[in-house]
């Protein structure tokens, strides 16, 4: 214990003494836990950059370095044997469509461009129809909110459609979002199996760990047999 700290207390009661502890207690397992979060963070987004990087190496990379192979070799036969040059550019053209999608898919992965374009409804509305399980939008604002939330809002919906496909051998999911009393609340609702621990799964964790930033709440309600309900409160001044 530090002087300063031995002579704030020799001058407390008691009570005080054991509040000023309790506060002092509650402040360090606060501090930790912010550490620890950032932590999480900073190794997420490092975990995403590799995963960027395999992506675009195994896919986008090698078709357009193939691409390029393939007009050199189109270009010399263009005067000797035009109907090989002209078979050769039509592959080009295929594998040019298969890179630019690879890297839609990849810029999808990073940021949905519909979701800024359009807004948090046409944005969940695509990702409720690419889901695994089907996803039933109950409730979502009609009108913009801040770029931050929506974004917030639809990372908590992705994450928990996610699981329930994948996990949960749910049949059904039900998502709601309603602006309300200064906050985006977010609720998403499966019936699956239940039993769903968010310390056990690193999304969840992670998705926890972003949210704080916006000084968010992230919960989890997944008795086993009764399906999980992820539910989030944002701030959206």
């Amino acid at each position: 214990m530090s002087v300063e700290r031995r002579g704030v207390l020799s001058r407390l009661s008691r009570r005080e003494a054991h509040e000023y502890e309790r506060l002092n207690s509650e402040l360090r397992a606060r501090f930790e836990e912010v550490r620890a979060s950032r932590a999480r963070l900073v190794e997420d987004e490092a975990d995403a950059r590799r995963r960027i990087e395999r992506t675009l190496h195994d896919g986008a990379q090698q078709r357009l370095t193939a691409l390029a192979l393939d007009l050199r070799m189109a270009r010399g036969k263009v005067k000797d044997d035009p109907a090989k040059a002209e078979e050769i550019i039509t592959r080009a053209e295929e594998e040019l469509a298969k890179a630019i999608e690879d890297l839609r898919e990849i810029a999808r992965g990073i940021h949905p461009a519909v979701l800024s374009d359009r807004g948090l409804r046409p944005a969940l509305e695509s990702l409720a129809g690419k889901a695994e399980l089907p996803v039933e939008l109950a409730a979502v604002p009609e009108e913009r909110m801040p770029e931050s939330v929506e974004r917030a809002a639809y990372d908590v919906v992705a994450e928990a459609v996610a699981n329930a496909g994948r996990h949960s051998s749910a049949s059904h999911c039900v998502v709601k979002v309603v602006r309300e009393n200064g906050h985006a609340l977010v609720e998403v609702k499966d019936d699956g199996v239940g039993g769903a621990d968010a310390n056990q799964g690193k999304g969840l964790r992670v998705l926890a760990d972003r949210l704080s930033a916006h000084d968010a709440v992230l919960e989890l309600v997944s008795a086993p047999g009764e399906g999980t309900i992820v539910y989030a409160e944002i701030p959206c001044a």
